[in-house]
């Protein structure tokens, strides 16, 4: 079975372009890979839990090499659950609106969850950052009032789209993929055309994806 976590980062629900677009993508997904399984996150209704307090000071002790106090410990097997619940999984979708140039907050938020010492990335002073999660197939589709395709919107910036690769990179999902939507407020025409180019984007990926899993699966085959 192929496991595909999907990160619901919009609160439109169906009124979302980048949660249909994420239906189309995992439609065309399905067709290849029958026995895949989804778990959907929807970070607007799941309670992402502050990173204050005995989380926070868990996470410090964590890179001071200190043993962790009863409150820390039990914050921090949240963390383990969310971060392990990524690690599982064999490919990874997001689907996010561009908000203010950047990304929601509640992603972000997941993000920051996510991005911990010792779990998702490692920290030596001889040697650096090293990420610890292994590279898999990983998509985000980026949904945007304007067209940032080909690069700025009427002079606007895309800052979403270097933050993911960057973020999703540091732990380990080096080669995510972020495919912009755009636009999606318009004439109707325009708004069409650009859907319509992502979605054809979106099926190649998908049969790209389908290809990876199914090398990757051979060769556990192949070493059992």
């Amino acid at each position: 079975m192929t496991r595909l976590l999907f990160i619901q980062a919009s609160p439109r629900k169906a009124d979302s372009a980048s949660s249909s677009s994420a239906q189309h993508f995992l439609a065309a997904l399905q067709a290849r890979l029958p026995t895949l399984s989804v778990e959907t996150l929807d970070l607007w209704a799941a309670e992402l839990p502050q990173f204050d307090g005995a989380m926070l000071a868990a996470k410090y002790a964590r890179l001071a090499r200190r043993d962790l106090n009863a409150p820390e410990q039990a914050a921090w097997r949240v963390i383990e659950g969310m971060i392990a619940r990524l690690a599982g999984a064999d490919l990874v979708l997001i689907a996010t609106p561009m908000w203010n140039f950047g990304i929601p907050y509640k992603l972000k938020h997941w993000i920051d969850l996510v991005t911990q010492p010792g779990l998702s990335f490692s920290f030596d002073p001889a040697t650096g950052y090293t990420p610890l999660l292994r590279s898999r197939p990983t998509l985000a589709i980026l949904a945007s009032a304007g067209d940032y395709s080909e690069g700025p919107s009427r002079g606007r910036p895309d800052l979403a789209t270097p933050y993911l690769k960057a973020a999703l990179g540091f732990i380990g999902l080096s080669d995510a993929i972020v495919v912009c939507q755009g636009p999606t407020i318009g004439p109707d025409q325009e708004v069409a055309e650009g859907r319509t180019h992502v979605h054809a984007r979106l099926e190649e990926i998908a049969a790209s994806f389908a290809v990876t899993v199914g090398i990757g699966t051979e060769r556990l085959r192949s070493a059992s």
